[in-house]
């Protein structure tokens, strides 16, 4: 007889409940065993009585648990301790928070890293029965084929184990958890999460892994306004403190940042200017929100050094006088006359960096740089034509909409912060790009023909006849569409905005509504409205 996954899985839990007192925790209780058709992990970096690393793998409804005091390596010569601890619940895969201090584990914990694994055995519960696990990790830091294996030492309720990762295309030598220190899903440190534990459950995540709204500053500075755990008031005082140039210390970094005073925008009617200690500071604010559609992704920078006023040009090598503690990418496939060094936004001060370089755009890849050529979005991108309305790009939008719903398919749908509106479908399971542009353009083409009147193929703006396109050509290695909450290189500083599904119908949307000024109290307000783009492991349904 086949055991109910409910009761498997709450049998597993028994030992993580005896633990936990969860009248005084919020940390989840273990409801329901997930449902995920693709089973997930996640690493959390835990500071309790000492730093460790938490591996949790989704095996039969719970999560199989190892604390790895030296953290998960991409070294394959290098083997880590691991010490096997009570399952946890599937709800614990995107806990970031503080556990009290009196409770079992008291500490911060942020997520690491997370992403989906698959075992090479067929029953990897068996495989661990029998003391060893050879599995593949799909995460943002962590990539390729892992080991655990049982050494058969320690007691019975902290088994200890060994991880290895193997040579393969994803070992790098050398190569420590220490040195990436951010949380994958909100860009904050544990020193961050500690600081401000009352930010870390976001109001955007599912009820059933506790989310709370995000309160004021003890002084009653809103230091926060939605951003995260952003630049906090003291760093943001010490910018306003600076003159026209000076050296800004912010997220554990020293900026020699210049011309604070410069416009970089030009006003809108009965506004103030933009100017560059402005973006600086929306930079630094923003950072922990953006992060994770930046992280381990080259970054081609827009930039406008005199200014939205001026024409703009694209830069994508990192420039050799970068500072030495930049992440960066160095693409082993750039030919004769490409650029082989790219910005990757790994750690929020690299965002501000940007921001004083004269980045007013950020356009992250679509792929990750360990794997360029596979992309984890496949792109929509609704441009509309000199004659298109916004109600005729509004109809397009809400077409895409019910298609997508249609096919059970979870996207995003963001205003573009000029003139139209794109839409991010997350992928997983490495299709190339090929694959995402192929669908991508058979959705669009079948949306098209429902209104043939508003849209056109061609691949001129001026053989278009003034309509829109629905391009999917962006979904190519090394094309880009603008980040969410990017700036834009426009009068009062524009953002690409996400928005609910719903927003297509109220009347006063419209594509340049948000600013640098407006988003973030709206990010109070409503939470990060694109982050279902990282929590989804989808294949892309065949559309015939």
């Amino acid at each position: 007889m086949t055991a109910d996954p409910a009761s498997s899985a709450a049998d597993q839990l028994a030992g993580y409940r005896r633990k936990r007192d969860f009248a005084q925790t919020p940390e989840p209780t273990g409801a329901s065993p997930g449902t995920a058709s693709q089973p997930r992990f996640v690493v959390q970096r835990h500071r309790a009585r000492r730093l460790h690393y938490d591996l949790r793998l989704e095996i039969g409804g719970a999560l199989a648990s190892w604390a790895v005091p030296k953290g998960p390596t991409l070294d394959p010569a290098v083997r880590r301790a691991a010490f096997r601890v009570e399952d946890h619940p599937i709800e614990y895969l995107d806990f970031e928070g503080v556990i009290p201090a009196d409770q079992y584990g008291g500490g911060d914990v942020i997520v690491w890293d997370a992403g989906d694994w698959r075992a090479l055995e067929p029953d990897p519960a068996a495989a661990l029965a029998h003391g060893e696990l050879h599995f593949d990790l799909y995460g943002r830091k962590l990539r390729g084929r892992f080991v655990l294996v049982n050494t058969g030492r320690g007691d019975p309720d902290r088994e200890q184990w060994l991880l290895l990762h193997k040579r393969d295309e994803f070992a790098v030598p050398g190569w420590e958890p220490e040195a990436h220190p951010y949380s994958v899903h909100s860009g904050r440190t544990n020193e961050q999460v500690k600081a401000a534990p009352e930010r870390l459950w976001r109001s955007d995540l599912p009820a059933d892994r506790a989310a709370v709204a995000v309160p004021a500053a003890a002084d009653g500075t809103d230091t926060d306004t939605g951003a995260g755990a952003g630049a906090g008031a003291d760093e943001l005082r010490r910018l306003d403190d600076l003159g026209s140039a000076g050296t800004w210390e912010v997220f554990g970094r020293r900026l020699r940042v210049t011309n604070l005073d410069k416009v970089l925008f030009p006003p809108r009617p009965g506004e103030p200017p933009v100017t560059k200690r402005d973006l600086l500071r929306y930079a630094a604010q923003i950072a922990p929100v953006v992060l994770p559609y930046l992280t381990g992704r080259a970054l081609n920078m827009h930039r406008f050094p005199d200014g939205a006023q001026e024409k703009g040009f694209w830069h994508k090598a990192l420039p050799n006088h970068a500072p030495r503690w930049l992440p960066r990418w160095t693409n082993p496939e750039a030919g004769p006359g490409e650029t082989r060094t790219y910005l990757v936004v790994d750690e929020p001060a690299a965002l501000v960096w940007a921001a004083n370089f004269g980045a007013l755009e950020w356009h992250p890849w679509t792929s990750p740089v360990e794997t360029p050529h596979q992309p984890t979005y496949a792109l929509i991108d609704l441009d509309p034509g000199k004659t298109t309305s916004w109600q005729e790009l509004l109809v397009l939008a809400r077409l895409h909409r019910t298609a997508l719903a249609h096919l059970g398919v979870a996207a995003r749908a963001k205003v573009t912060g000029r003139r139209g509106i794109q839409i991010w479908v997350p992928v997983t399971g490495g299709p190339d790009f090929a694959t995402t542009r192929a669908w991508a353009e058979q959705l669009s083409r079948a949306i098209g023909a429902v209104v043939p009147e508003l849209v056109s193929w061609e691949w001129g703006v001026s053989e278009r006849g003034g309509l829109a396109r629905l391009d999917y050509t962006q979904n190519a290695v090394n094309k880009t569409l603008v980040a969410p909450y990017s700036p834009r290189p426009a009068p009062g500083a524009p953002v690409s905005a996400p928005i609910d599904w719903d927003e297509l119908d109220e009347p006063g949307l419209t594509p340049d509504a948000f600013t640098i000024r407006t988003i973030l109290p709206r990010l109070a307000a409503r939470g990060d409205l694109f982050r279902d783009v990282l929590h989804h492991s989808q294949q892309l349904p065949p559309l015939r």
